[in-house]
């Protein structure tokens, strides 16, 4: 699915899809009954043309000033990403670290061009695909005196090459998950990436920050589904050999997935794809316990029937974001194939899940589509489709709840399943101090997005009544909190949302110090000059 319209500088998607009437008055009503000591005034985000950014200390040389704009409205819009803490300072006219320009390469050689520029000028370049980051990723947050050239590669946005035989394509990053997904189509084929921020992502993000998609099992990062890269740094361009896989040494790939745009600028990736799926069945499972809908989770993720949908809400979750009622959990359950119907597979979850006390309100859903098929797991029922339709809406409505002195944000992380039950204790109990402490009141939920064999991706949500004018604040030590928490009891600091400059502190505990020193010697060899996003991953300079 994809929104025409007028992209909005301050927030999430475009100013035309913005929660607003009926929408805003119901989610308004619903805050008010959840938090009834809230205030919910609406605050109104400041025009551009009344932002007081910093003066431009660089000019383009001639060669690349076509490629390049200093227009308060693209530097306003290349500030920030788009989590809590970004729209937030949007809202308050907070952008004090706005890019000085903002380049628009339209073939790889630009791309070599403006960062042989950069490195000889000191210019620090911050690789920008869709800007969705929600950690810091994309933010020029740098020292004092450092000048900034976000590097948009929005216009390299095509589908060069595909492979039908082998089943893969070649294609430039910085394509948006709709346009690459219409490219695909006339193929029969899709790459069957689905993150929440599809619409507003690129390629080259998912592959800088090794995103989470659409498989909740299996296929769940985007380093899956990558058959080989091509790379531009400062020192040179490199380009893997496509191969189905390859046991020749450290795996170059591994080395760029992740990184983040700090070690060079991924211009181009062949895929590997997929027919697109016709058959399809969902269900909603309710579970009266959360601990026997966890252990049931379990149990499907190690079954080897790997259902494309498999995310668990608690009841605080399906309440706020499915509009169900339980005093346990809900597990929303999809299959999916190019090549057969889903019966048995359907069959044999629910009987699992009946093994540890679940139940259907509704009978499971089949459908069959044309060979065309569609881009999303589709239909499904009661929580299903409210969860779906609620999760497409969550980063409008979060904009709008931030309007209203809401702090409303997610973290995110994974862990091992003997872990889990001790992690979700601590990272709820943190959350609600903080809260307690710095908000007085609020809600935390819990969903899984993803399940490993040996594993889930936890994902947290915020609710809480703040004070306008201090909400960055109260989500900073909120967020705090919640980190030293999921730190201290064995979870990763993210599973999917990447590390940017939030999450330093504690990526820099978490890695070893082996790979430390050489991720830095690599840093070092690939952009000698240490212009690639500064602040992230290392220490810049």
């Amino acid at each position: 699915m994809t929104h025409a319209g007028t992209r909005s500088w301050w927030g999430w998607g475009t100013v035309e899809h913005a929660v607003r009437g009926a929408e805003r008055t119901a989610l308004t009503g619903r805050v008010a009954g959840l938090l009834p000591d809230a205030d919910l005034t609406v605050h109104l985000p400041p025009d551009v043309a009344s932002l007081a950014l910093s003066p431009v200390r660089v000019t383009a040389p001639r060669s690349l000033a076509h490629l390049c704009s200093a227009t308060p409205y693209d530097r306003a819009a290349h500030t920030h990403g788009k989590a809590f803490r970004d729209v937030v300072r949007n809202l308050h006219g907070d952008l004090r670290h706005a890019p000085d320009l903002v380049a628009r390469p339209r073939t790889e050689q630009d791309v070599a061009d403006l960062l042989d520029w950069c490195t000889r000028e000191g210019i620090a370049v911050i690789p920008f695909g869709g800007g969705s980051s929600v950690v810091g990723g994309v933010e020029p947050r740098l020292a004092d005196g450092c000048p900034a050239l976000t590097l948009d590669t929005g216009h390299l946005d095509r589908v060069l090459e595909v492979d039908p035989v082998s089943r893969s394509a070649r294609i430039q990053a910085g394509v948006l998950g709709p346009h690459l997904e219409d490219q695909l189509r006339p193929s029969g084929l899709t790459l069957r990436h689905f993150p929440q921020s599809f619409e507003y992502s690129t390629l080259g993000g998912w592959l800088a920050t090794r995103a989470g998609g659409h498989y909740a099992t299996l296929y769940t990062h985007i380093d899956d589904l990558t058959q080989a890269l091509r790379v531009v740094t400062p020192s040179g361009t490199g380009e893997s050999r496509r191969l189905p896989a390859s046991g020749a040494g450290p795996s170059p790939d591994r080395m760029f997935l992740g990184s983040e745009g700090t070690l060079g600028v991924i211009t181009e990736a062949w895929m590997r794809l997929q027919r697109r799926p016709r058959w399809r069945a969902n269900a909603s499972v309710h579970f009266a316990d959360f601990t026997a809908a966890v252990a049931a989770t379990r149990a499907l993720a190690q079954s080897g029937l790997h259902p494309s949908n498999c995310r668990l809400l608690d009841p605080a979750e399906a309440l706020v974001n499915a509009g169900v009622t339980t005093g346990g959990s809900v597990l929303i359950l999809a299959f999916e194939s190019a090549d057969h119907p889903l019966g048995p597979w359907m069959d044999r979850a629910l009987e699992l899940c009946r093994d540890h006390g679940g139940h259907l309100p509704a009978p499971a859903r089949h459908t069959h589509t044309g060979a065309d098929g569609a881009d999303e797991a589709g239909g499904g029922a009661g929580a299903d489709r409210s969860w779906r339709s609620s999760f497409l809406r969550m980063p409008y409505q979060r904009d709008a709840l931030a309007q209203q002195s809401l702090v409303v944000e997610t973290f995110e992380t994974a862990c091992t399943w003997d872990r889990f039950e001790e992690l979700h204790a601590a990272v709820t109990h943190a959350a609600n101090e903080a809260i307690r402490t710095v908000c007085g009141t609020g809600v935390v939920t819990c969903r899984f997005t993803h399940v490993h064999p040996d594993g889930p991706a936890p994902y947290f949500g915020i609710y809480a009544a703040g004070r306008w004018g201090s909400t960055v604040a109260q989500w900073d030590d909120i967020k705090a909190a919640v980190c030293q928490a999921i730190a201290d009891h064995g979870g990763t600091i993210t599973h999917h949302h990447a590390v940017g400059r939030d999450h330093r502190p504690w990526y820099d505990t978490q890695r070893p110090g082996p790979f430390a020193a050489a991720l830095t010697a690599a840093k070092s060899a690939l952009d000698p000059a240490g212009i690639l996003n500064p602040g992230v991953l290392l220490p810049a300079g």
